[in-house]
Parts: structure tokens; sequence; C-alpha cells
């Protein structure tokens, strides 16, 4: 069965051998097809020499001349000039005229010229006289009277003078120019309350008890000790001259009843 054996031998030779031939004839058809294309352009003749050919010359546009505008001039507008008005940023008369008196009299000289007679005056920005002032007489020129005078101003007023701290007193009881006795409670009988209230106070400058609070004490017997420290008058303390306010203790001793 296997007498007649066919023995395969690899491809690549004769793959090797054909890839060559196909790329040596590629190349040698692309050497030729260059060699005819430069060979074409050395034989082609263009006949330039019997070719009508126009020559075209670029002219540049001509500018059309613009007409020159009138310039606008600024006519200066005539500006109405009154003959007989003299202008005063404010009115002040003349010290020479009797019939003018002013509201208020200033010892500094004002630097406004004062208004003159024979010629009208009216309120401006600026002082000037007028051109051609008319002749004093009967029924010439307006009467203006001054209605602002220039005054000093009053110099600023003491700084007032910053109220004194109290000062402490102590026990107060024996500067007393009246000392109310304050009453004993009936609810304090009852519970048989006594001792020593000490009731804090604050003096004005006249000598009037101003706040009063109870610092210790039987609590049944405060209310009627401030109420009467309240009532309590005394003589005013001065310092280095002046009143001051004073701060100090008022003591009530209860007694059980």
């Amino acid at each position: 069965m296997f007498d007649n054996l066919v023995e395969s031998s690899s491809h690549k030779d004769d793959l090797s051998r054909k890839g060559s031939f196909i790329l040596v004839t590629a190349l040698v058809y692309g050497v030729l097809g260059l060699a005819f294309f430069v060979a074409g352009i050395y034989w082609y003749d263009a006949h330039l020499d019997t070719q009508a050919l126009e020559l075209t010359t670029l002219v540049a546009p001509v500018p059309v001349p613009q007409q020159a505008q009138p310039e606008k001039q600024d006519t200066a507008k005539p500006q109405k000039v009154e003959q007989n008005v003299d202008i005063r940023k404010e009115l002040i008369a003349d010290v020479t005229r009797t019939e003018l008196v002013p509201k208020e009299i200033s010892a500094k000289a004002s630097n406004i010229p004062p208004v003159r007679q024979g010629v009208i005056t009216r309120i401006g920005s600026a002082d000037s006289n007028a051109a051609a002032p008319m002749p004093s007489g009967s029924g010439s020129g307006t009467v203006v009277t001054p209605t602002k005078v220039n005054i000093d101003e009053p110099p600023p007023p003491p700084a007032p003078t910053p109220p004194r701290a109290p000062i402490s007193g102590g026990v107060l009881n024996g500067k007393a120019i009246s000392l109310p006795h304050p009453p004993y409670p009936p609810i304090a009988k009852q519970a048989h309350a006594s001792g020593t209230v000490v009731v804090q106070v604050t003096i004005d400058e006249n000598g009037n008890v101003i706040s009063a609070h109870a610092v210790s004490g039987h609590p049944l017997l405060q209310a009627v000790a401030v109420a009467a420290a309240r009532g309590a008058k005394f003589s005013p303390t001065k310092l280095s001259g002046q009143p001051v306010k004073v701060t100090g203790v008022i003591t009530y001793n209860f007694v059980a009843q």
C-alpha cells in the first residue's frame, strides 16, 4: 500500500524566488516610467513665440477729491451787559447812608464793597461795579436794604465739669439733721424679732437720701428700717469747696417687745 510515497519538500525557497522576481520587475517598471516622464517634459514644445499674449497693466484708482466742508465757527453770543447794575455777593450798607440801618453790628470790616447810591444792586457770584453809573438824585437808582451782616462767632461754652465720685462717710447716725425712728412691725412682735439692722444709703449734694437698701438684720425688720432711712436728712458735705455725694450706713436697734 505504501510502495509509492511522494516526499514533499518546503516551499520557502520557491516563494523567496518569486518575491524577488516581482520586486525586481516592479522596480524596472518604476524606473522606466520615471524616465518617460522626464523625457516628455524635455520634448514638449509650448510654442510660446507663436502664442498671442496680452499685457495687462494694473492701474491704481484715481482718488476722488473730497469737497472741503466749511468749518463751523463758534459765534460768540452777545452777552447782555447791564450798564447800571452792581453785582455783590452780599448786600452791605454804606456807613454814610443813615437811612439804611443794619440789623446787626460787627467789629470786623467786610471785604465786600457796600451798596452805592444811584446804582441798582443785585446778588451774584462775584463783586463788580456798573460800567456807567447813573447820577444820584431823586428817582434815580434803587435802594436795597441789606438783609445780612457778618458777625463774629461767639466763643464755645466751657466744658462741663465731670461729677465727683461719692465719698465714704462710714456710720452716718451722728451726722443726721433729722433721723426718723422706724416703727416696730406687729408681725415682728408676734415673732419676737429683734437685733440691729444696717441700711446702706447714698446722700446727694443737698443732704437728701437718694438710695437705701438693707445689708444685714432680721428680714421682718429690714423694710421699716429702709423706709425710715429714706426719710433722713443730712447737712451737705463739701470737698475743696464743692458739694459732693456721700455713701455710708445707718444702724437701727430693735428690742423685742
